[in-house]
């Protein structure tokens, strides 16, 4: 007889993000995944990478067989099938809006109103997403943006979104729910090295295009971009700028705290009256570009970014996870469990 499992997660989309969150759901020992994904062949993607995502040191296929046999996955052939009884829904779909409008419209005729819609969306809001739906579906009051980093097996984020219409209490469960997920097993190995409280869901009191962990990322790559673009450094001395400064001290506090830290005794505030006129000089300098234009910067950056790194394999992949584990690791170790 199979076993009973409190959380039955419908995740949609296998892609890079599908197949990390898929691994990060099953840390949670509660959980049963039905994955699904309109390409013909997820399947061999499923086998041949979801065993180098799981906490375990063997990267055997046959461990796909073994959990399909305990009933923790199933792999799903059809969208009903895949969402038939499912307590939460997770989608991973392409970032258009009016496929992510399609999809939520066909979800809602086949599931009832207690079941939790959760999108992985990287800047497309819920209220864009349902604005598709009937309202009598009340799809809008139960969808909401979960929005992972990458990779998010390992990286703690969760940027929680609701839409104006999303219920309170279904932003309380989905942030109670990635809160209990075990983190990835640390160097001592096996489920006692797993380390607890290790995702951080934050809530955004807005709707904004991109959210704010992206909006970050991007203002820096957009300058990024502009100074390799004007000459004025190469791709990957910028990198190693990133990561010989903003990288280790934003690793251990973020844009305000360390800003407050540079103003001595007098904190942020001083500090932005001390270097207010820099300050202002480099924004008003600030790079502003075109990513779709014909602009000779994006031929430089990806000529200077593949020459320094070359094609990014399997090996540096999991060389920068294993980077990434240490880091978020060392965070705890360091300050304890962060806010």
């Amino acid at each position: 007889m199979a076993a009973e499992y409190p959380h039955k997660i419908a995740l949609l989309g296998l892609g890079t993000i599908g197949l990390s969150m898929l691994a990060m759901h099953l840390r949670r020992p509660d959980t049963s995944i039905t994955v699904y994904d309109p390409r013909p062949d997820y399947e061999s993607q499923v086998r041949s990478t979801l065993p180098t995502l799981l906490d375990s040191s063997s990267s055997d296929p046959s461990i796909v067989d073994h959990l399909i046999a305990t009933s923790r996955l199933k792999l799903a052939t059809l969208l009903p099938e895949a969402i038939q009884g499912a307590t939460i829904i997770q989608e991973q779909s392409p970032e258009i809006t009016v496929s992510k409008q399609s999809l939520w419209k066909e979800i809602s005729t086949l599931t009832g109103p207690d079941t939790h819609l959760w999108s992985s969306s990287s800047g497309i809001a819920a209220s864009a997403q349902a604005a598709s739906c009937e309202a009598e579906r009340r799809v809008a009051e139960r969808l909401l943006v979960a929005h992972p980093f990458n990779p998010p097996h390992l990286m703690p984020l969760v940027e929680v979104v609701p839409g104006p219409e999303t219920k309170p209490e279904r932003v309380e469960f989905v942030k109670a729910y990635f809160r209990d997920i075990p983190g990835p097993a640390t160097s001592s190995g096996g489920s006692e090295g797993q380390s607890a409280s290790h995702y951080r869901p934050v809530t955004l009191h807005k709707e904004v295009p991109g959210f704010v962990g992206n909006r970050l990322a991007f203002a820096l790559l957009r300058e990024a971009c502009h100074l390799v673009g004007e000459g004025v450094v190469s791709a990957q001395d910028l990198d190693s700028i990133v990561t010989a400064s903003l990288g280790p001290r934003w690793a251990g506090s973020g844009v305000f705290e360390s800003y407050h830290a540079g103003g001595g005794e007098g904190g942020i505030d001083a500090f932005l009256q001390k270097l207010s006129p820099t300050i202002q000089d480099v924004w008003g300098d600030l790079g502003q570009l075109d990513i779709e234009g014909q602009q000779g910067w994006r031929d430089v950056v990806v000529k200077q970014t593949e020459e320094a790194y070359g094609p990014y394999t399997k090996q540096t992949r999991k060389k920068k996870e294993e980077m990434l584990r240490e880091v978020v690791e060392l965070q705890k170790k360091k300050w304890g469990e962060l806010p």
